[in-house]
């Protein structure tokens, strides 16, 4: 009787359309790739809606993923991909190369017919974060976030506050500096970079996933349940619509973290 009721309450559709989920929440943290030197991979967002200046309300931010280096290249909101290409080329292109990987979002200018076919000829790879997962490109989004808080507050310039030009030390490289030594120094300091960014995102990885799960393995065929949290609802109010939706089959097994479902029309 026991086991019957437990496998009834388990399988009540009602059940698991409503009720709360109190476990951790599945999925272990997956980094990105760590690129294996500057400008070999990078990240692109847009922040937009800003106050019209020189004709321009829009920021386009590129980082670079392997020195945190950030271009910040202003653009309007209309932007077009056409217009996205020239200014990648003018920009990132002509002074830096092409990379490699490029991590962004599914805004429509970014999984667009022409972008995606202008990087498949550069034979550049397109990492689409997973939608209403902004944590892909959550560097992306930090940079955002600070550029914007410095728009915000900036007011003055540097002399102003401090009364003297910003000093920069390059004392350590002259004319006389042999090409070897520029260039075992350049070396020693991007392979010093990359083991300070696996330091740095082991230990992101393992705060992260003590609040996270191992998440459960499905296969094509088997039935499962869709989260309705970013999906618009006919009923009069969000609260008391059911928290899950189905059960669906899944199509195609994505990848660890993602599966592609089969779902009705409407």
């Amino acid at each position: 009787m026991t086991q019957f009721i437990k496998d009834y309450v388990s399988s009540c559709q009602q059940c698991s359309r409503n009720k709360n989920i109190h476990h951790k929440r599945f999925g272990l943290l997956k980094p990105l790739p760590m690129p294996n030197g500057p400008w070999i991979c990078l990240s692109m967002d847009f922040i937009t809606q800003l106050s019209l200046s020189n004709s321009f309300d829009s920021i386009l931010v590129i980082v670079n993923r392997f020195l945190k280096m950030s271009v910040f290249i202003p653009t309007i909101s209309s932007i077009t991909s056409l217009d996205l290409a020239h200014l990648f080329i003018k920009n990132i292109f002509s002074k830096h190369g092409l990379p490699l990987r490029i991590v962004s979002d599914r805004r429509p200018l970014f999984v667009s017919s022409f972008w995606t076919n202008l990087c498949q000829k550069l034979k550049i790879s397109r990492d689409l974060s997973t939608a209403y997962h902004p944590e892909t490109d959550g560097q992306t989004k930090r940079v955002n976030q600070i550029l914007e808080q410095y728009v915000w507050i900036y007011q003055l310039l540097f002399f102003t506050v401090y009364g003297r030009d910003p000093q920069f030390d390059s004392a350590h490289i002259t004319q006389d500096t042999p090409v070897g030594k520029v260039s075992e120094k350049f070396q020693s300091v991007q392979h010093n970079v990359k083991r300070e960014l696996e330091v740095s995102i082991n230990r992101f990885k393992r705060y992260a996933d003590k609040i996270r799960a191992s998440p459960p393995v499905f296969n094509p065929g088997d039935m499962v349940w869709l989260s309705s949290k970013n999906i618009k609802s006919t009923r009069p109010t969000k609260k008391l619509s059911e928290r899950w939706l189905g059960p669906f089959p899944i199509l195609k097994k994505v990848s660890t973290h993602a599966y592609h479902l089969k779902l009705p029309s409407q």
